[in-house]
């Protein structure tokens, strides 16, 4: 594998900040989040952010095919030159903005049958975005093997009751078992980061535990109670766009079981569930 740095002036480009690009430099290490994702020859992976390929490569090697989204056009062509001189020819590079990207659409247009596995080294700043995504994908969507800025990592698997607990921490919990594979150095990138990073797999259930009846409304409800997160709940979810009275929320979190004056941090995903259908029962009064 060759440097990104040595890469990137070879073919006169430099790393666009505004992508929030920060390339894998390390090919053990790429070659160890490969290993740890337990990758088969049965998968078909699509990755997020390809780059240089510095995780395509150690993917091609192992799984039936992948499919390279890129959003950045002025490495199209040194993917796929850094493709064809490892021999991959079981990867498809896509000029692809991951947030137009839709997965359904996708596997339906290439006969594609079995649920994906993705995976990427997430830029920040579309890291909640894609995750939403992807929950909202999961149907057709198995896995994700995601690298996180450490920051985001924690808040992911966070506890109810800690401050790192948040709105994406309820929709995964929700739908999915998450765990911890790695943490990578910010000196494996470059350029190198403020941050480490950590590898997080985000497994989604075919069928949650407990599952909602309307499950747009019940990530409403979440959006709603976390957007204003250092109010009680009764008035955060009177000031959101479920456009409920005090009343009516106060009504709802007590049917629920839930004290009015807690605040969402500290609700476990049973407890939205029920504070969910109180909300639907309203709302259908």
């Amino acid at each position: 594998m060759t440097s990104p740095k040595t890469l990137l002036r070879t073919w006169n480009l430099r790393p666009r900040q505004q992508l929030g690009q920060n390339f894998l430099s390390d090919p053990s290490t790429a070659q160890m989040i490969v290993n740890r994702a337990e990758l088969s020859p049965e998968d078909t992976v699509v990755e997020i952010g390809a780059g240089l390929g510095a995780l395509t490569i150690p993917t091609g090697q192992v799984v039936r095919q992948v499919y390279a989204l890129e959003t950045d056009g002025h490495l199209i062509d040194l993917l796929r030159t850094e493709l064809a001189t490892h021999n991959i020819t079981n990867a498809e590079v896509i000029k692809q903005d991951v947030l137009r990207f839709d997965f359904e659409t996708f596997a339906r247009e290439r006969g594609i049958t079995d649920r994906l596995v993705v995976m990427s080294n997430l830029p920040y700043n579309i890291s909640s975005q894609v995750l939403v995504q992807l929950v909202k994908s999961r149907h057709i969507v198995s896995r994700a093997i995601i690298m996180f800025q450490k920051e985001l990592a924690r808040r992911l698997v966070a506890e109810p009751g800690n401050r790192d607990y948040s709105r994406l921490t309820v929709m995964l919990r929700y739908c999915s078992e998450i765990r911890t594979l790695a943490t990578v150095r910010a000196s494996m990138f470059y350029p190198k980061p403020k941050v480490d990073s950590e590898i997080l797999e985000v497994r989604f259930r075919e069928r949650p535990e407990h599952p909602v009846a309307d499950e747009e409304f019940f990530f409403k409800v979440i959006k709603g109670a976390f957007g204003q997160r250092r109010k009680t709940l009764r008035n955060a979810l009177s000031g959101s766009e479920l456009q409920v009275s005090p009343d009516l929320a106060r009504q709802s979190l007590e049917a629920a079981d839930i004290d009015p004056v807690r605040r969402a941090e500290t609700l476990t995903v049973p407890e939205f569930i029920a504070l969910t259908e109180q909300l639907a029962l309203i709302r259908e009064a």
